[in-house]
């Protein structure tokens, strides 16, 4: 696939833009968000370190560039904090941008991936491609269905893991057929 912007959503160590940084084209844009400015700081790293400039933004989702990316990514990646726990926890987490963001996700684990899956229709480009990484406590297929019925994302699990005592899969999503259902 030739993307023009590559982004990813809480992007911790970079480890995923660097690699993605190195199968696809060299002209690619790679922008990466995280709210902690240590996970900013160690993606920067990463990239450099792998011949890949990662634009290593310090926010939340998309908050400080989102009606620039608007209808123009043509990849995006999220791994996000899906590990059910309470909800006050995530909360917390998430206001004192510290390392429980990264795996605290709310009773269901859903609690922070709901935030954006509101709003990734809104910066895919026609033929853009979301991958979502989910531990199957999230109810995957809810998932899928809801973002089918409300945004016409299609959906299919590209990849199932067993890691430790979590069974994670990364679900691809992408805009639906004109007049196909």
């Amino acid at each position: 696939m030739n993307a023009t912007i590559f982004l990813e959503i809480g992007s911790g160590s970079g480890c995923v833009s660097a690699f993605a940084g190195k199968i696809l084209d060299t002209s690619t844009l790679y922008l990466t968000t995280d709210i902690n400015y240590r996970a900013c700081n160690c993606t920067r790293r990463t990239g450099s370190q792998n011949n890949v400039t990662l634009d290593a933004i310090q926010t939340s989702f998309t908050q400080a560039l989102h009606s620039r990316l608007k209808n123009s990514v043509d990849i995006i990646c999220f791994n996000p904090p899906y590990v059910p726990t309470v909800s006050t926890e995530v909360s917390e987490a998430q206001d004192l941008r510290g390392i429980e963001g990264s795996w605290a996700g709310g009773s269901d684990g859903m609690q922070v991936t709901n935030i954006f899956l509101s709003v990734v229709h809104e910066l895919l480009s026609f033929n853009g491609r979301f991958y979502l990484v989910a531990l199957k406590e999230n109810n995957i297929p809810e998932i899928q269905s809801r973002m089918k019925t409300l945004y016409q994302l299609e959906s299919k699990i590209v990849l199932s893991r067993r890691a430790g005592r979590e069974h994670l899969s990364i679900v691809r999503f992408k805009r639906a057929l004109p007049g196909l259902s």
